[in-house]
């Protein structure tokens, strides 16, 4: 469970540090747009991309694997694009959620996003792993 909980604070600070590096990535927030508000929609765009990321994006990544192997991985910029859109996509049908520009935001968006979880979450993952001893 605590595993769960840093991903979901890893995934929502990349996705915040996102919206503020790059320009085409916005999050509409739930309601008037309070700091709560704005802290929940953070939170639960993590939780949907989490989800797209670890059902669709498997399933994507094994059927595509031979085009990884052909690119030498740089399809993985797109694959990444696609999941960040369907993430908006989906939060866009309840009426908030993250918002793209275009093609080339939500790509440029994706990479922002996987370095940032990759620096944010080595930071913050060996909280989630460590256990008390007494």
């Amino acid at each position: 469970m605590r595993r769960f909980l840093v991903s979901l604070v890893v995934n929502a600070i990349a996705l915040w540090l996102t919206t503020l590096i790059v320009a085409g990535v916005k999050i509409d927030p739930i309601g008037d747009g309070g700091t709560v508000e704005i802290i929940v929609s953070y939170l639960l765009v993590a939780l949907v991309f989490g989800i797209v990321n670890g059902v669709i994006g498997s399933i994507i990544r094994v059927v595509a694997f031979p085009l990884y192997i052909l690119t030498l991985g740089i399809i993985s910029f797109f694959v990444n694009a696609l999941l960040l859109w369907l993430t908006s996509l989906f939060t866009g049908l309840f009426g908030f959620g993250l918002t793209l520009a275009g093609f080339w935001w939500t790509v440029l968006g994706a990479l922002v996003l996987a370095i940032l979880s990759a620096i944010i979450g080595a930071i913050l993952r060996p909280l989630a792993g460590r256990r008390d001893r007494r």
